[in-house]
């Protein structure tokens, strides 16, 4: 993997860079968010954050994905630090799959079992790539903004250090609470 390009990007209220990550040629590679602001003597905030078009782009309820983005975001630009976009829509089944599940969503199946009735894992994604960017960055040491232990495990399991977690609290409304909820029951996210 390689640092492809990167560019200064400001938004409303803060200074970024955008930092393109993967192989030559790549159209769609991963990136991280880099706060300009950053505390010298704090661990830098984190987020890993996937790919999620219905919730970031268009704010699906479906989910809680866009308002955990904007939230991050926010506190990164204040906090500094970075926020890591992995590009793996739908848990890493695609955006295609993603929709198709949805519509078995809809007939009564919850998220677990719409995606393995597709013949896809409950969750494909892989966290790995996060902790090289991470690496490339020369970020070993992170305050992690997440709610999945899967993500804790991988960066510790890939070398990172979590020196501690913050939750990213998101009110549920009616659209997510049954999505939530398997997350929290079945794949054990701290919500």
């Amino acid at each position: 993997m390689k640092r492809l390009a990167e560019a200064r990007i400001p938004s409303a209220n803060y200074q970024f860079t955008l930092i393109a990550f993967g192989e030559e040629g790549e159209l769609f590679p991963h990136v991280a968010l880099v706060a300009e602001t950053q505390r010298k003597s704090c661990t830098p905030l984190v987020r890993i954050h996937s790919e999620c078009m219905t919730g970031d782009v268009f704010g699906s309820k479906r989910c809680d994905c866009g308002e955990q983005l904007d939230l991050s975001i926010d506190r990164i630009g204040k906090e500094g630090g970075c926020l890591i976009y992995l590009r793996q829509e739908g848990r890493g089944i695609g955006l295609v799959e993603k929709l198709k599940a949805y519509n078995l969503q809809d007939q009564g199946m919850d998220t677990i079992e719409a995606n393995e009735a597709l013949g896809h894992d409950a969750d494909a994604r892989s966290f790995d790539v996060a902790a090289e960017i991470l690496r490339r960055l020369d970020i070993l040491e992170v305050r992690l903004m997440t709610n999945n232990p899967q993500k804790v495990r991988e960066l510790e399991n890939n070398g990172i250090v979590v020196e501690g977690r913050e939750p990213v609290v998101i009110a549920p409304v009616k659209e997510n609470e049954a999505y939530l909820a398997v997350k929290k029951a079945a794949m054990g996210h701290w919500l």
